[in-house]
């Protein structure tokens, strides 16, 4: 059994050390331990530092691309380096590397294919009150999106299984952990929630520059990521919202034609109530048309599933790779050097 750890990391220099000192080499039920970093475009000396750490296994991309997009390169890499169960933490050393063993163990035990590690919000002295309260409500709005019990959504400390890493694709630019949340819980992939602890705050967030941008963007995620898996919901709602607004504008004609008789007047209750009801009947047929969408994302999806399984079947390299050894090359890879193996053996 081989377990990865991957690090997505953008001009890490300062931190990466310190963190990856803190990682295992041995974690019980694994044969062995790698460590993986992502460099997501990094300008500064991220990579040399990693290596002098003894990292083995670096994936190089060419330019900044995003969080999401890097943990999806370190997925798949992690999947072609034969991982059997892969986690994921952060280049600042938020969370505390000692866990790690509480995240593999449900995914050997088979009882789960992705394990959350879910930090004490509530208890969290890095989170001011006003966070706290956003991180419980997002967490709410996520468990119902998702279908899941997860109380700590946006944690990027999580373990997943080899299948449950196969069918993971993110297509946020922004940060994987809520859409790879709902997407395995759609799927119906056996997830869990373990307690885990955390470091001090060695520095602020590079995801949000403001609390008002983070709430902005993170709710900017769950809309559009909910909107994709479940839009006859999404959009059926608001349909069914602005009807009845439509019959509340309706309601003073209707009130005086029923008791009165009279139908003259009330122009301009007839024309909001009719602009109401035709948005009503358009976000319904943009509903079922997001619902028709939302059918061939999920053929698509399996289509990338079988893709992958026949990449990893033909021990297709990982993307943008390099050995982690201090002084190695590309072609040093882990993949290449077992193809050699195997040409010099059937030449011999």
């Amino acid at each position: 059994m081989k377990l990865i750890i991957q690090i997505p990391c953008l001009n890490e220099e300062e931190q990466l050390p310190s963190t990856l000192s803190y990682l295992p080499r041995k974690v019980a039920g694994f044969d062995q331990v790698e460590w993986l970093i992502i460099d997501d475009g990094s300008r500064d000396a991220t990579i040399e530092k990693a290596r002098v750490a003894g990292v083995d296994h670096i994936v190089k991309l060419p330019q900044n691309k995003g969080l999401a997009a890097a943990f999806q390169a370190g997925l798949d890499a992690a999947l072609k380096l034969g991982a059997d169960v892969i986690v994921n933490t952060d280049a600042d050393n938020q969370y505390d590397a000692s866990c790690i063993p509480l995240l593999t163990q449900p995914i050997l035990d088979k009882q789960a294919d992705m394990v959350i590690g879910s930090r004490d919000v509530k208890g969290h002295a890095e989170f001011s009150a006003l966070k706290i309260k956003l991180q419980l409500l997002g967490s709410w709005v996520v468990r119902k999106a998702s279908d899941t019990s997860v109380p700590d959504a946006t944690t990027g400390f999580r373990a997943y299984s080899r299948e449950a890493a196969i069918g993971l694709t993110v297509v946020n630019n922004y940060t994987y952990t809520i859409e790879s949340l709902i997407q395995a819980g759609k799927s119906n992939v056996p997830i869990v929630s373990v307690p885990i602890k955390t470091n001090p705050k060695t520095r602020d967030s590079r995801l949000f520059g403001s609390m008002w941008g983070y709430i902005r963007r993170n709710a900017g995620t769950i809309t559009r990521v909910f909107a994709a898996y479940e839009p006859l919901k999404f959009f059926g709602r608001m349909s069914l919202l602005m009807f009845l607004s439509s019959l509340v504008a309706f309601s003073p004609f209707v009130f005086d034609w029923v008791s009165t008789g009279e139908s003259g007047g009330h122009l301009q209750s007839i024309i909001l109530g009719a602009i109401l009801a035709l948005g009503s009947l358009q976000l319904l047929a943009v509903g079922i048309m997001a619902d028709l969408i939302a059918s061939n994302r999920a053929l698509t999806q399996r289509v990338f599933e079988h893709t992958r399984r026949i990449e990893l079947a033909l021990e297709i390299e990982p993307s943008h790779y390099l050995n982690g050894q201090l002084g190695t090359e590309k072609q040093n890879s882990p993949l290449l050097q077992k193809r050699r193996t195997k040409k010099n053996k059937s030449t011999a």
